[in-house]
């Protein structure tokens, strides 16, 4: 644990207020009530941290026992029902914030992984887990298809800032806090990108005549 760095600890807050953003903005286009939304908002913010936590022996959660990431998720639902009117005019905001909090989540996935001793491959998968979690949880309270289960790049995205991270952590070519800034703006950035110019993975359809 000594090895994680203050601006770990911001990073994770600010992952934890991004994804709860995205989370009530999309149970506030649902419809759903007051309490549906913070519940969303919640379990989307901390859902992918949880289970990271569990499986790397770091119980209970610190979503669940620090009380800041709980104020942190109220507080983005509070703002995201205040201020509906000005999130829902931002360019597919649910995206947005969505993709600031997969950034966010992967680079201290990653690194907290390794602060409790696990090697390359744990941190890099337990990354990824900490930024698709919540959003799977999130698309599947929400009826949705999960984003992680369609062609759109989400996944390969936390991919990079978790390897780019567990790269840096063992070349110690940089330091910590820049590694986390490169790993986050590689992340963002192939997020945004493939969003704004529709690059997906390919897609294996059946083919119905070859079985006629």
């Amino acid at each position: 644990m000594d090895k994680l760095h203050t601006l770990y600890y911001f990073l994770d807050l600010a992952g934890t207020f991004a994804f709860a953003i995205s989370g009530a903005t999309a149970a506030r286009q649902r419809g759903l009530d007051l309490f549906g939304i913070c519940a969303i908002a919640f379990t989307v913010a901390c859902g992918g941290g949880i289970i990271r936590d569990l499986c790397i022996g770091a119980i209970p959660p610190a979503g669940l026992t620090n009380w800041r990431y709980l104020v942190a998720a109220i507080i983005a639902a509070g703002t995201t029902i205040g201020l509906y009117p000005f999130v829902r005019r931002l360019n597919r905001p649910v995206l947005f914030f969505d993709a600031l909090g997969l950034s966010l989540f992967a680079v201290t996935g990653a690194q907290k992984t390794l602060a409790y001793g696990h090697n390359a491959e744990v941190a890099v998968l337990l990354g990824i887990i900490t930024a698709v979690g919540g959003g799977v949880l999130r698309d599947v309270l929400l009826n949705r298809i999960p984003v992680i289960l369609e062609k759109e790049i989400y996944a390969s995205a936390a991919l990079a800032g978790a390897s780019i991270v567990v790269a840096g952590n063992y070349l110690n070519w940089l330091s910590a806090d820049w590694i986390s800034i490169i790993a986050l703006i590689v992340c963002l950035g192939l997020r945004l990108l493939a969003l704004r110019y529709h690059w997906n993975l390919p897609v294996y359809s059946n083919d119905k005549a070859g079985h006629d």
